[in-house]
């Protein structure tokens, strides 16, 4: 049985749920329709105002919602789920509908905005679309306003398909580096071995994220147990990790759940990140071998970089080499030529001219629009070694 986490991990499960301050919350299709009876109106509000009470205490929250396949059955009256592509896409297109409706109703009578997001695996493969959604997360998130997330089944097919809403949630948590990601289920959590089958079944109450015992436990990725299961939510443990998010899988009508968690109440199995999500993310970007280009900077750009930690300006870029589109990789040179630093790219090379020794002021003239007010913003941001 794994039951202690790795002693490379500093903080106990209660204090990693305690300090988690974005959250991604990923509700599972059997609990949102009741097992396809339709939407359950009490536990989405119950999850509603749970969400509410935590974004109203500071936190940021995200929903990703499954249930707009089976909302759409009940509301064409189709008993059987269809096979056909174009008529699941047509069921989720109707279902849909219902699901925004009922999250924005219940959220908005607890005080919260809600907006809808639909993703498709292209979204995110992208990197300019990467960085617009990421944005536009951020923003709502910055507003107070809860997104809620689900695949766009109405345009998606077999090959651009995330494949559950298992991997969605923590590709959402990749991209907008959550502290935690938090999947409800049906099921109280993971089990060494499928307590239905196995007496001696022990559960697992907490891990490490990428541990190869737990996918074992989890049935493997061929077995009857983990076709659409538990093994789902083991692999997107796992690539949550990739960014430092914990994961935390639990049942999803367990009382107050999400508020608890939040307190630091061990419920269900903890799955930890043995990697914080802010070296995580820098590591990625210092390791990065396939630079696009680069940008010069002059001495007051540098000083601002190395010792205050600040996000690089384009009034104190100099010249801009490559060929570069948004949210590429790129080197920040002094002006002896040596990288000081790497990161995202707010702005493609054509743009990142033109804005070059420029204001923020004159973007609007410049680029005709207005976009961000950095070139590579300090979270995006990795200072290279001396």
């Amino acid at each position: 049985m794994v039951s202690e986490v790795s002693p490379l991990i500093a903080e106990s499960p209660a204090q990693l749920l305690g300090a988690a301050r974005r959250i991604v919350v990923k509700v599972g299709s059997s609990l949102v329709t009741n097992e396809g009876r339709g939407l359950d109106e009490q536990a989405i509000g119950q999850w509603s105002q749970q969400l509410a009470s935590l974004v109203q205490q500071g936190r940021e929250l995200v929903m990703v919602s499954s249930g707009a396949v089976a909302e759409g059955m009940k509301r064409l009256g189709w008993a059987t789920r269809p096979r056909e592509i174009h008529e699941l896409q047509a069921a989720a297109a109707v279902g849909q509908m219902g699901l925004v409706q009922m999250y924005e109703t219940k959220l908005r009578a607890c005080g919260v905005g809600s907006a809808q997001v639909l993703l498709t695996h292209a979204d995110l493969a992208d990197r300019e679309r990467y960085l617009n959604a990421r944005s536009t997360l951020l923003t709502l998130l910055d507003l107070r306003v809860v997104p809620v997330i689900n695949e766009n089944d109405t345009v998606v097919n077999d090959e651009i398909k995330f494949g559950d809403n298992d991997t969605l949630g923590a590709l959402v948590a990749n991209l907008i580096e959550a502290d935690l990601l938090i999947i409800l289920t049906d099921q109280k959590g993971l089990y060494t071995a499928d307590p239905r089958r196995d007496a001696s079944a022990q559960f697992v109450h907490v891990a490490r994220a990428g541990d190869p015992r737990l996918e074992a436990m989890a049935g493997g990725a061929g077995s009857g147990i983990g076709k659409g299961g538990m093994i789902t939510k083991i692999l997107a443990a796992k690539r949550a990790a990739g960014s430092g998010a914990s994961t935390v899988i639990a049942w999803g009508r367990e009382p107050e759940v999400l508020q608890r968690l939040a307190g630091g109440e061990p419920i269900g199995t903890c799955l930890v990140a043995q990697t914080p999500k802010n070296q995580a993310r820098k590591r990625w970007m210092a390791d990065h071998l396939q630079l696009r280009g680069s940008v010069s900077v002059d001495a007051g750009a540098v000083h601002k970089l190395v010792s205050e930690g600040k996000s690089l300006l384009p009034i104190g870029m100099v010249s801009v080499s490559g060929d570069f589109s948004r949210g590429d990789v790129i080197a920040v040179r002094d002006p002896q030529g040596r990288e000081v630093a790497r990161g995202l790219a707010n702005y493609a090379s054509p743009e990142a001219r033109l804005i070059c020794r420029r204001s923020s002021a004159d973007f609007e003239r410049l680029l005709g629009y207005v976009g961000e007010p950095e070139m590579i913003h300090r979270d995006n941001l990795v200072l290279m070694p001396a």
